[in-house]
């Protein structure tokens, strides 16, 4: 009998569109499978009902006057099959009865007969849409329950893919030349180095910590738990572990080691971080990672080969809900949270004590170690300092000294290059005698009140450091910082008690020049860094290249502190990425430098508002190539640092940076000149010259020279004051602006809620720090001009101490400034100084002279009358001239002059 075709394809449709309808609509594109499964075609439970929409947004909902019962039946039953075992991605779309409301609320969840699992339903981080997590599904029918909370509606449930981070093709190629050692413990300690950790136990320092760890190790733990409930994160069953391990590590006591191994196991076989995404859940994920490789390897001897295999299912099932991923490839190891612990201590930890029985975990991420982050740090480190600021640079900092240690304890050899152990002085310089730092960066610990400030600690990185470098004097910032007592079992990893703690600062010189690839200087007067101190500590930026994330676009940016800050930033840090932190925190307008406005600069990452300030960069690079090629993190360069005579107390510290690049193409040429000048005197113990050449595209592109301060400044009169207070001492900042004149200037100084402004656009700022109500002067010249120079004097002083007269004169090329028994000389433009020019010294006393700017090569000065005639050669990238003169006519000319003295 024939069929016609038309009847036969409407069945085959309809037999199609029934299976479809059993597995709600799945769908196999190439390798991407999606299952999306309607709340309304599930099994209902009697107590919800189909409650609201139509067709694919039916919501399903409890009934009304039906009480809640989590252990009554399902309230859905949905049918899955995957078409391939492996990992699948389960999603949820819900939405709450209630307007407004902003959970969280949770859904339980049973696949099949496995445990029940708690999941996060609807929150106020990502509303009703959520991803339950990944479960490890088999090619079988299976029922999916799940438990609905009386104040949701649900809309759907979906299956698709969880797909690992693709692998780099030159990861997947990579054989480690660096390969863990057959035997185990090789976490932190070898069979080499061992014995000397033990012996170290009992000595000085560690036998308090050493004692602290017996007296928990040796008391059992008492952890109750059922198997058919899962448990969040517990940091104390974590530290009792880790306590455990390490004391069968030292001592051999098995009966301890027994019960860190079950311990950990038990802990593992109901730990579930579901689906919690809020407050960086995957560093809590990551430790319960790193403390399980320790039982791992330090436990190794006690452990049966299922007990080991138990162990490396529950690592690598954790490993995939990290933020990185597993492979570790999701995120970058050179910044952001893929450069904390994931990989520098937990993954890497992890790899390290699976390498006998499954290498792969190590290939992976000693690739990521060693020929991604080993050599990007080895170009960014040539600046000792860290681009991330001061708080995220030592917090990621402390995690990357973590795979510092675990290499070098494993092979006996260092693989980062010895410029990190010279890394933490940047955080010493940065030390202020109010117990905060200058600021750097998002700055997220916590300052105290103005009467007892906090002291500003991160004690793992500085541990760590001192310990790698041997360094005594990072060892009496350890001390300073209250040591580390809550991880007694890392301090007696990593310290020796026979190197002593050095306390003197004094050793270290003032001044600090950053180099070229993060470019700054810091100078100061002293390192009395207590409250009672009448230091000055100043900052300039400037130069290099712009790494992203936490750092800011402050090329050029000054920071004074004397008594408290007087110049400096007034964004904070109150979280990540919402318009007042793009739009006014991380941007230039919160810091003190210069800004123009070019109406029509093109805004980029997630930025709305023009803050006429340098490029607003949220792309960072992956390597010293990238950095040092692509035009987008060019962030100006460093024309010449310099400071002396005296190397330890210097009398100037010289910085010069040209700056366009750190600009869109609104700026055709912008330099900035820095002169800290340490006079050695009570009343007014530093001055600081500041100058600044800028040459804008557009001559209507408005020009903003900006200092930021804390406290309402003093403005009735050309000299502006500025000042703070500390410990009951005043200081004051005078500003006097040489260029552009009084009458070629205006002057807007906006306070409280108009600070916090990106030209109109105000925002609200809750906090009770004083950067929240701030005070911004902002100068512009008179006339709409190309090219504008500003030139200004800032003195610090003592309380009601009088500032010291200035005078000043400019004439070929240079400008000239005389201050105290000081004459300096800075190049008057963006370029260096290359003409003659001649120096006026009054009579008196012996005068300090300072030529700063000059172009590289010789140089000769004469005194009028030849009493005083020499050749200098001007260093290229230091550029100055100190020499002592008395009253007369100097001329100072380019070239070598024969007959006169060469001197250096």
């Amino acid at each position: 009998m024939k069929v016609k075709k038309g009847i036969v394809l409407w069945a085959l449709l309809n037999f199609v569109s029934v299976a479809v309808f059993s597995q709600a609509y799945p769908a196999v594109v190439g390798d991407k499978y999606v299952n999306r499964q309607p709340a309304a075609r599930a099994k209902l439970g009697k107590s919800v009902e189909v409650v609201s929409g139509t067709g694919k947004d039916k919501l399903v909902g409890w009934k009304k006057g039906v009480n809640a019962d989590a252990s009554a039946a399902p309230d859905l039953i949905f049918t899955i099959k995957v078409p391939a075992a492996g990992f699948y991605e389960l999603s949820t779309e819900a939405i709450p009865v209630a307007e407004g409301a902003t959970g969280p609320e949770h859904v339980k969840i049973q696949i099949g007969n496995r445990r029940p699992t708690k999941r996060i339903l609807f929150d106020s981080y990502h509303g009703g849409h959520q991803v339950a997590g990944k479960f490890e599904m088999e090619a079988k029918e299976e029922q999916v329950k799940i438990w609905l909370p009386q104040g949701m509606r649900l809309r759907y449930i979906e299956w698709k893919n969880a797909n690992d981070p693709a692998i780099p093709e030159k990861a997947q190629r990579y054989t480690p030349a660096i390969k863990p050692p057959a035997s185990h413990p090789r976490i932190w300690t070898t069979p080499q180095t061992l014995p000397a950790i033990k012996a170290r136990l009992t000595q000085g320092e560690n036998k308090a910590a050493w004692d602290k760890v017996r007296a928990s190790a040796i008391v059992p733990f008492r952890f109750d738990f059922n198997p058919q409930e899962e448990i969040f994160y517990r940091e104390d069953v974590e530290k009792a572990v880790e306590t455990k391990a390490f004391y069968y590590l030292m001592t051999g006591d098995k009966t301890v080691g027994r019960e860190a191994s079950k311990l950990m196991r038990d802990y593992l076989s109901v730990l579930e971080f579901g689906n919690v995404t809020y407050g960086d859940i995957t560093r809590e994920i990551g430790r319960s990672i790193y403390v399980a490789a320790l039982v791992y390897d330090w436990c190794y001897d006690l452990l049966s080969e299922s007990e080991l295999a138990d162990l490396r299912h529950h690592m690598l099932r954790l490993a995939r809900d990290m933020e990185i991923g597993w492979p570790p490839f999701m995120d970058s190891i050179i910044n952001g949270h893929g450069n904390e612990a994931q990989v520098s201590r937990d993954l890497l930890a992890m790899s390290i004590a699976l390498y006998d029985e499954d290498p792969l975990p190590y290939k992976y991420t000693a690739y990521t170690v060693l020929e991604e982050l080993v050599p990007m740090r080895k170009f960014e480190y040539e600046s000792p300092r860290h681009n991330q600021g001061v708080d995220y640079g030592a917090y990621r900092l402390g995690w990357e000294m973590h795979a510092v240690w675990l290499f070098y304890r494993m092979t006996g050899h260092p693989v980062f290059d010895d410029n990190i152990k010279h890394l933490p002085y940047y955080w010493l310089y940065m030390r202020l005698p109010d117990g905060y730092m200058l600021r750097d960066g998002d700055m997220f610990s916590v300052k105290g009140g103005t009467n007892a400030p906090l002291y500003w600690k991160q004690p793992m990185q500085m541990l760590l450091s001192y310990a790698y470098a041997n360094d005594p004097l990072l060892k009496g910032e350890f001390q300073r910082q209250g040591g580390l007592p809550d991880n007694p079992v890392l301090f007696l990893l990593v310290n020796d008690p026979a190197l002593p703690a050095d306390h003197d600062l004094s050793k270290l010189p003032q001044t600090m020049d950053f180099g070229k690839v993060l470019g700054g200087v810091v100078a100061r007067t002293g390192w009395n860094n207590k409250p009672e101190s009448k230091d000055v500590i100043a900052e300039i930026k400037g130069g290099g290249y712009h790494f992203a994330n936490h750092q800011h676009a402050d090329a050029g940016a000054l920071q004074i502190y004397h008594h408290g800050i007087q110049v400096g930033d007034i964004g904070l840090y109150l979280s990540y990425g919402p318009p007042y932190d793009f739009n006014f925190n991380k941007r230039s307008i919160a810091h003190s430098m210069m800004l123009a406005v070019d109406p029509n600069e093109k805004l980029r990452f997630r930025t709305k508002l023009q803050d006429g300030g340098t490029r607003f960069n949220q792309r960072f690079p992956q390597s010293k190539e990238e950095t040092t090629t692509d035009p987008w993190f060019d962030y100006g360069k460093v024309m010449a640092a310099d400071f002396g005579p005296s190397k330890q107390k210097p009398a100037f510290s010289y910085f010069k940076a040209d700056l366009t690049g750190a600009y869109s193409s609104k700026m055709a040429q912008y330099s900035r000149g820095f002169m800290f000048l340490n006079l050695f005197r009570d009343d007014v113990p530093a001055v600081i010259i500041l100058t600044d050449d800028m040459t804008t595209a557009d001559p209507a592109f408005k020009k903003y020279w900006q200092i930021n301060t804390l406290n309402k400044p003093q403005t009735d009169s050309d000299r502006w004051v500025l000042h703070n207070s500390l410990n009951g001492q005043e200081g004051k900042t005078h500003v006097q602006m040489l260029l552009p004149a009084a009458g070629d200037r205006k002057l807007e100084v906006l306070g409280g809620p108009d600070a916090n402004s990106t030209f109109g656009t105000r925002f609200e700022v809750k906090s009770a720090k004083p950067e929240a109500s701030a005070f911004r002067m902002m100068v512009t010249p008179d006339k709409a001009n190309a090219r504008d120079r500003f030139l200004t004097v800032f003195q610090m002083a003592e309380g009601d101490a009088k500032p010291l007269p200035v005078s000043f004169r400019e004439n070929g090329g240079v400008y000239q400034i005389r201050v105290a028994d000081r004459i300096v000389c800075m190049s008057a433009g963006a370029e260096f100084a290359q003409e003659a020019f001649t120096i006026e010294v009054p009579a008196g006393a012996s005068w300090q002279v300072v030529l700063a700017g000059l172009k590289p090569g010789f140089w000769n000065i004469r005194q009028e009358g030849d009493q005083l005639k020499f050749n200098t050669n001007v260093v290229d990238g230091k550029n100055t001239v100190h020499f002592t003169a008395g009253a007369g006519k100097y001329t100072v000319t380019p070239g070598r002059v024969y007959g006169a003295k060469d001197v250096e």
